[in-house]
């Protein structure tokens, strides 16, 4: 893969990125305040919130794999 290519993929990869960490912090913001509304073994509202949280985090993961990769191509 030529360099120029690399780097528009990894731009791609780390806008991509920068959009799952923002999520995860809506995520956090809903689960806080599914939280509040009280019993936590009856909120649905909260375990979507952990389930929502939990794919973003795995999806976070291997959007960093791809861009490790990346940029152990370009070097």
């Amino acid at each position: 893969m030529d360099d120029k290519l690399r780097q528009e993929k990894l731009k791609m990869w780390k806008a991509n990125l920068a959009d799952l960490e923002e999520q995860l912090k809506i995520i956090a913001q809903k689960k806080g305040a599914a939280a509040a509304e009280g019993d936590l073994s009856e909120n649905a509202a909260y375990s979507m919130a952990i389930e929502d949280a939990e794919t973003t985090r795995v999806r976070i993961g291997e959007v960093k794999k791809i861009i490790r990769d990346l940029e152990k191509g370009s070097k």
